[in-house]
């Protein structure tokens, strides 16, 4: 990239036309966004998913779309998966890890250690895993990006919420690692942080959490709303605009950080 300054700000975020992406859990949700958002700046874009369902709506909604089921907490599926994006890639130039659920809710005595485990191994194990066949396929091109979803629950501690906050406070410094890890191999690596994100995910967090409180739905998304600086929900595509900021050449430069895409949750 040079260091001429750029005719406009559109001439900066470019960068993104043939770049070969793979985003984990890429058929619904901030997945698929993240996934159309990049298809249509010009990348070739591979997802993952565990559900044949999403899978099969997102290429119809996405024609051309490469995509295959796997789970990423299982080493097995992860492998299958790199496998079969570098047969129909032929390379890798940057990582999306998305996956993640939202585990359990209830107080650290009522969570079953199964629960925990699995919202552990989906949220920052499957990271791992996806990160350890990636960065090999990454340095083969000459460098690129990992962006590794956390949320604000990686910022603020989250009563009720531990395995999910937990995870993603590690997410955050498993970014941070592999950021000075890999910098000297032209890697970028960084965290996004999103907060109320609009969708059926967030619908669940929320009835259920109202539930445990014997309140309203309504009630109970005013509080989180509350907590909001912006009062306001984000977009899975205010996700996906950051995503493609930090793999354009506009983010070259951005590296190491954990960017809130949130509204400025003030807590949780």
């Amino acid at each position: 990239m040079s260091n001429a300054a750029p005719a406009s700000a559109a001439d900066f975020i470019r960068g993104l036309a043939g770049q070969r992406v793979l985003v984990t859990a890429g058929a619904s949700g901030i997945g698929f966004a993240i996934a159309s958002t990049l298809s249509a700046l010009g990348a070739r874009v591979a997802v993952c998913d565990v559900s044949e369902e999403a899978i099969a709506q997102a290429r119809k909604n996405l024609p051309g779309l490469l995509a295959c089921k796997a789970d990423v907490s299982s080493e097995e599926d992860v492998d299958a998966m790199f496998r079969a994006v570098a047969r129909d890639l032929g390379g890798l130039d940057a990582l999306i890890n998305n996956a993640g659920i939202a585990g359990p809710t209830g107080g650290v005595d009522e969570i079953a250690p199964a629960d925990w485990r699995r919202c552990i191994d989906i949220c920052i194990t499957g990271q791992f895993l996806c990160a350890r066949l990636a960065v090999p396929m990454l340095k083969a091109s000459g460098g690129g990006s990992i962006v590794n979803m956390s949320s604000a629950a990686g910022r603020h501690g989250y009563a009720f919420r531990t395995p999910y906050s937990s995870a993603k406070f590690a997410v955050v410094g498993f970014t941070q690692s592999l950021a000075k890890e890999l910098g000297p191999s032209r890697i970028r690596v960084n965290a996004i942080l999103p907060g109320i994100v609009e969708g059926p995910r967030m619908d669940k967090v929320i009835a259920d959490r109202a539930k445990q409180i014997g309140i309203s739905h309504k009630e109970m998304e005013e509080r989180y709303l509350e907590k909001v600086s912006l009062r306001r929900m984000v977009s899975p595509y205010d996700v996906a605009s950051m995503v493609a900021f930090l793999l354009s050449d506009a983010g070259a430069n951005v590296s190491g950080q954990s960017l809130g895409v949130d509204g400025n949750v003030e807590a949780l």
